[in-house]
């Protein structure tokens, strides 16, 4: 039977910075897989100077080994090398040629070990005119149109949170399990290269959007979905919102008409159909509004579920975080030392996989992991050198 660790036994060496990379290796290490971080010997830069007490950094790197190395001695690059064929997977998210001009590039990679997943992650691909171009979140939402489609026409916005490098890491963390079950299927075992870049993972985030242009031959903003989807966020009498999703089904309409008691927008033939209110959606808009100040959230509540409306409240983070239903599907594992982690976003046969709290420090595992692929000696003399830093206590 399936457990909650379905990668247990499977080695994952990241060659990841920031949130793309380590987002990756820490989805594939609440599956179980052993990540072993290989850092700079001054650490991950998200580390900020405070090490494990960056909240940032533990939320992406919980449960990996760190080993600190200086790949820009060629030693260094060799006990990498040395590694690779007890490896499965490879994940790095650096400019593209970076990894290939320290001598670990996709194919001395594979040549080394054939059955290696090799994940790369960019900016926006290994070619084409903004191929070596700085690449961080911002840049990926900005570029990849979900500014656009999240923003009023003319009044271009930021959004609230790293969409691009998240949805980066997960891009990248599925083409990594779709070459793991690849290998499994080969004759031969034989690994891949797999590819996406900040760029291609936003259009997954738009592609909703790209089919509206295509559709309409109109750029879509902020709004332009609204009126198909029959959406609405609306502010109530006690100063919090409630969201509305009607879609195209009519007894949605009929039935919230009936919460507001307002049956008689139902016979209004603005509002009739569906296509009516699509086409006369902004004039809804306004006396839906209207309506939902008249009652606190809470009263809202109540009249929407009697008759089965589809909502939600808009709720912050703060909210988020004490909901009953994060708790019921364990979202977030227990606060411990002023900490919260986030919990993979699967459960296997009912069983969300908890995240280890442990994040290590600049290496930390660097000796046990070096003495791996080492002789006492070669292991010293790298250690004496400078070429592996161990983490002091």
């Amino acid at each position: 039977m399936q457990t909650c660790t379905p990668l247990k036994g499977i080695r994952v060496i990241e060659l990841g910075a920031y949130i793309s990379g380590p987002y990756a290796g820490a989805l594939l290490a609440s599956l179980g897989a052993d990540v072993v971080k290989v850092e700079a010997p001054d650490g991950d830069a998200f580390r900020r100077d405070v090490g494990v007490q960056s909240h940032f950094f533990v939320q992406y790197n919980a449960g990996k080994r760190s080993i600190a190395v200086n790949l820009k001695d060629r030693r260094g690059v060799e006990l990498i090398k040395s590694m690779l064929p007890s490896f499965d997977v490879l994940i790095e998210n650096s400019r593209p040629g970076k990894t290939a001009q320290l001598g670990l590039g996709p194919e001395v990679c594979h040549a080394i070990n054939p059955r290696l997943i090799y994940s790369s992650a960019s900016g926006f691909g290994d070619g084409g005119e903004w191929r070596d171009r700085a690449a961080y979140d911002s840049i990926g939402q900005s570029m990849g149109g979900f500014y656009s489609v999240m923003s009023e026409k003319g009044r271009p916005q930021l959004s609230g949170t790293c969409v691009g490098d998240l949805i980066a890491g997960i891009t990248a963390t599925m083409g990594i399990l779709a070459g793991l079950v690849g290998r499994g299927l080969d004759p031969e075992g034989r690994g891949t290269l797999t590819q996406t870049s900040l760029l291609e993972a936003m259009s997954s985030l738009t592609i909703d959007a790209m089919t509206q242009y295509h559709e309409t031959g109109n750029a879509p903003t902020r709004q332009s979905r609204h009126p198909q989807a029959q959406n609405f966020c609306l502010l109530t009498a006690s100063g919090d919102a409630i969201t509305l999703h009607l879609s195209s089904s009519q007894k949605f309409w009929l039935k919230l008409t009936r919460a507001m008691g307002r049956e008689d927008l139902a016979e209004d033939p603005r509002f009739k159909g569906y296509y009516d209110r699509m086409a006369n959606y902004f004039e809804l808009k306004p006396l839906v509004e209207a309506e939902f100040l008249k009652r606190t959230r809470d009263e809202w509540e109540k009249l929407l579920i009697a008759e089965d409306v589809p909502f939600a409240p808009v709720l912050t983070m703060e909210d988020l975080a004490v909901h009953p239903q994060t708790d019921w599907l364990q979202m977030l594992e227990p606060e411990r030392n002023g900490m919260v982690l986030v919990r993979g976003p699967w459960r296997f046969q009912g069983k969300r996989p908890e995240r280890n709290f442990s994040a290590p420090e600049v290496g930390e595992h660097s000796r046990e992991l070096a003495a791996e692929f080492c002789t006492p000696d070669q292991l010293e003399a790298l250690i004496a050198d400078g070429v592996i830093v161990q983490h002091r206590t």
